[in-house]
């Protein structure tokens, strides 16, 4: 009985524990005991005992499990390649199809040596994966590892009812994904790259057009879905849809795109081994090693064929749009939502992020649009507008050049008049575009590499500094002619629209708006010719933004040095340059100086346009590279002077009779006197200050003689007319100018050349020396010797204003020491207080300063007594007591 009683015991015990098995394995929706009992039999080469059913993830359909286990049938047409290729694998769960898929691989690659795997069991492998896919529950691991996040993500309210909506459900919010869950999906990901059919989805919209477009692809290694993409264009809507959905849900992740990792697969283990996979790290590392030397060529052009797919739709950048979110919604949204749910054709999005780079508000967002922008600089296949607006063009110019390094670009600029009308625009913005960073100036930036460590190691990039930078260094020694040429080619270009001069267009927006409105139109595609430029300059009075200044300043300044700089003159005076100065090297000032040497035979329009350059030039030496030689003297005699309206260049005149005046600098100033005497135009305050009387008095003057100073002639002929306050001074200023630096036959001083003659200069000196012919005519004038009478009225107008009163002041104190030395005679004092042999102040004798310092103290002493007593009269002198109350305050 006992024993009896044991054993029915024992018999319950075992019923409940196989009771609560079976009920584990409705939670779980798979009975684990006839899936083992089923992987048993298939290891034993036997048929499976029953079917199993599979409902792990609740919203998909219940499945039976194939050969009972969720695996190949080893019993089937693999039987033989598994005893082979997979003795110590398990059946069940997808590991006998794994051992498989694996060994394929292999083969694949070129790894394998002998007996291979049967076509027979290659088709077996991929019915079952293609079965397999239908249903997330044929996947038992898959399905156990996503239950939770299935039920989470992916209820049926959320589902598409085509085959495989769970997986393609779950592949959708992959990073929201617990770990185990997202690394099965990335594997069902990776084989459905593989073969389209192990995409349900992908294949059940794609299957009719893969049928007529790739109906000799070889299925397998992504080769269909890369036949597709090629013939986007003639694909259904459905397909195309699906198509780039699949392609942004892979794009951040190399080993997704089959072709592309079959071909970069060696440059990618010897490149970017230790890259993380995701956020297109891999495909990041490979694209800045592809210009390495030893670079499989193959990669290289497979992986170029990505990145311009990639530059035509910012979905297809993992990058940049997981980096962009938020910089997308709030400053290109209206580009985002107009784009449809295929791809996308023209880089709108990306084109927005690059005009308003300066907007965006993530810092890694702005880095990876610049390096994109530096990617299309380089090459036109990564610039989507561009490439199709220039499509034609470059068949027909560019043909035979090759893609990268700027070539294709350099090309097409270099042929710009012939391009056809909407090439040449989009050519031109994206000019606009690449002209604010050198980064962005690929030919520029490799011939300057050297320079730009040399020469601007810590100026930060963007903002067209380090452009900036070499521009003002392109007369320096160390500059390579590599350089600087690119530099050169960089300034002449730029100078054509002051859009293509980043920090000027950026300085002088509101200004070229509310000065310059209609000279240009932004609009019209192409460059305007530098008459927006010219405009600036022309009411440079006007500007009140120091920044705009300043970088017109520059502008100026370049334009100095070579004529090709500035636009309007270039075209202006492009026959003469060829005229008269074709063996002459541009920069410098050289040509222009060559132009100003043969100014009475260049055309008008040259002559007129030099001429304005030297009107601007006349404000600041700074703007003549000639004057480069007088730096030393600016600084040490003018650092207190403020550049600009002719001020520097009176300095300079001031001090050119100093001893250490170097004769580079007394050169340059003589010149620029001669010129400024001879055209009233390049003396700054005559011409700022005159025009008034000019147009009054001389304006049958103008244009009359070039360079005989017929118009301050003129002046100086009417000078009683001349407007009192700043013309006369600025005339008189400048007459006496011309007398200091005096030189016969000048066309200002040319009326004194006879009686400058007369002149004995003192030793060591001759009338060339600055300020002797002058001392010498101002003295006879004082000394009323006879003077021709041109010249004592010049002599007379170049007195300076002040002077007559000095004059008038010291006739007046000769005078009463003359009536002093009367009175003493009368009093028989002679000699005491003046000497009647002396003149001037040396007149009065040590007595008779004595005596003038004891009349001032007396009138100290009358004054200081008078304030005494006013001050006692009126009683402001009165004394007072303080008096200060007590107690508490």
């Amino acid at each position: 009985m006992a024993l009896n009683r044991v054993f029915l015991a024992f018999t319950f015990s075992v019923f409940l524990f196989l009771d609560g098995c079976h009920c584990q394995d409705e939670a779980i929706g798979l009975n684990r005991t006839k899936l083992e009992d089923n992987e048993q039999a298939q290891a034993e080469g036997r048929e499976e005992e029953e079917p199993v059913v599979s409902q792990i993830v609740a919203a998909a359909d219940e499945v039976e499990l194939q050969s009972g286990t969720g695996d190949l049938d080893t019993t089937g047409r693999c039987a033989s390649d598994i005893t082979h290729f997979c003795p110590e694998t398990k059946p069940g769960e997808g590991r006998i199809s794994k051992c498989l898929t694996n060994e394929l691989a292999e083969e694949e690659k070129g790894n394998v040596q002998g007996r291979k795997i049967s076509d027979d069991c290659k088709d077996e492998v991929r019915a079952f994966k293609m079965e397999r896919a239908t249903n997330i529950n044929l996947d038992v691991v898959l399905a156990a590892s996503c239950k939770d996040d299935a039920a989470k993500y992916c209820s049926d309210s959320n589902l598409y009812p085509e085959p495989g909506a769970v997986v393609t459900c779950l592949r959708e919010v992959q990073e929201k994904l617990t770990e185990s869950c997202k690394t099965e999906v990335h594997r069902t990901k990776k084989e459905a790259s593989e073969d389209i059919a192990l995409d349900p989805m992908l294949n059940e919209l794609c299957e009719d057009d893969a049928k007529v477009l790739c109906p000799d692809t070889k299925a397998g290694g992504g080769n269909t879905q890369e036949c597709l993409r090629k013939k986007r264009a003639q694909l259904s809507w459905d397909c195309q849809e699906e198509l780039f959905r699949k392609e942004v849900e892979d794009a951040a992740d190399l080993s997704l795109n089959a072709v592309l990792m079959r071909v970069c697969a060696a440059d990618k283990k010897k490149y970017c081994k230790d890259v993380k996979p995701g956020m297109g790290n891999a495909k990041q590392c490979l694209e800045d090693k592809r210009d390495e030397a030893d670079f499989s060529p193959q990669c290289k052009s497979k992986f170029e064929e990505m990145m311009a797919r990639r530059s035509a739709d910012f979905r297809l950048d993992a990058k940049i749009r997981e980096l962009c979110r938020d910089d997308i919604e709030d400053v290109c949204g209206y580009e985002k939502d107009s784009l449809d749910s295929i791809a996308g054709y023209d880089g709108r999005v990306i084109e927005c992020l690059q005009d308003y780079k300066d907007e965006l508000s993530v810092e890694s967002c702005k880095k990876s649009v610049h390096k994109l922008t530096e990617r299309a600089a380089e090459d036109i296949r990564m610039d989507r507008p561009l490439a199709d607006a220039c499509y034609e063009d470059r068949k027909r110019l560019c043909d035979s050049v090759a893609p990268g390094s700027a070539r294709v670009l350099r090309c097409l600029q270099d042929s710009r008049e012939l391009l056809s009308y909407e090439c040449r625009a989009t050519l031109f913005d994206q000019e606009v575009r690449l002209a604010e960073d050198i980064d962005f100036k690929f030919p520029m930036k490799k011939a300057c590499s050297k320079e730009i460590t040399s020469f601007c190691k810590d100026i930060p990039h963007g903002h067209a500094r380090i452009i900036s930078c070499l521009q003002s260094k392109d007369e320096e020694t160390d500059m390579s002619s590599e350089c600087r040429a690119e530099v050169k080619r960089d300034e002449i270009r730029a100078a054509e629209d002051y859009r293509l001069n980043y920090r000027l267009n950026k300085a002088c927006d509101a200004e070229i708006d509310t000065l310059c409105p209609d000279v240009c139109s932004p609009f019209q595609g192409q460059a305007c010719g530098g008459t927006v430029i010219d405009c600036l300059k022309s009411k440079r009075d006007n500007i009140t933004n120091e920044d705009c200044n300043t970088e017109l300043f520059g502008v100026e300044k370049n334009e100095g040095k070579d004529w090709r700089t500035d636009a309007v003159l270039k075209e202006a005076c492009q026959d003469d340059v060829l005229q008269f100065c074709a063996d002459v090297e541009a920069g410098g000032g050289r040509v222009h100086e060559c132009l100003s040497k043969n100014k009475a035979q260049l055309s008008k329009a040259c002559s007129d346009a030099e001429g304005k350059l030297e009107e601007v030039q006349s404000s600041d030496i700074r703007l003549r590279p000639g004057f480069k030689a007088c730096s030393e003297e600016m600084a040490v005699y003018c650092k207190n002077v403020s550049p600009g309206k002719g001020r520097m260049f009176r300095c300079l005149q001031s001090n050119l009779g100093k001893v250490d005046f170097s004769s580079q600098c007394r050169e340059q100033v003589e010149k620029k006197q001669s010129r400024m005497a001879g055209n009233w135009k390049m003396d700054y305050g005559v011409a700022h200050n005159c025009k008034a009387d000019v147009a009054k008095l001389c304006a049958d003057k103008e244009g009359e003689g070039h360079g005989q100073g017929a118009v301050l002639k003129c002046l100086v002929e009417k000078y009683n007319q001349v407007t009192e306050g700043n013309c006369a001074n600025e005339v008189s200023r400048a007459v006496r100018m011309s007398l200091w630096q005096y030189r016969k036959g000048a066309a200002m001083t040319a009326v004194c050349d006879e009686d400058a003659a007369t002149c004995q200069p003192p030793a060591g000196k001759t009338l060339r020396s600055v300020g002797v012919a002058g001392r010498c005519l101002s003295q006879k004038v004082a000394d009323n010797q006879a003077l021709s009478s041109g010249c004592k009225s010049l002599v007379t107008i170049a007195a300076p204003k002040d002077a007559k009163q000095i004059f008038e002041g010291a006739l007046a104190g000769v005078s009463i020491l003359e009536k002093v030395a009367a009175l003493e005679k009368q009093a028989g004092m002679k000699g005491t207080l003046v000497d009647s042999e002396e003149s001037g102040i040396s007149m009065i004798t040590l007595t008779g300063w004595v005596a003038l310092a004891s009349m001032g103290s007396l009138v100290v002493v009358i004054v200081g007594g008078i304030v005494f007593c006013y001050r006692k009269y009126t009683g402001k002198d009165k004394p007072y007591t303080l008096v200060v109350k007590g107690g508490d305050v």
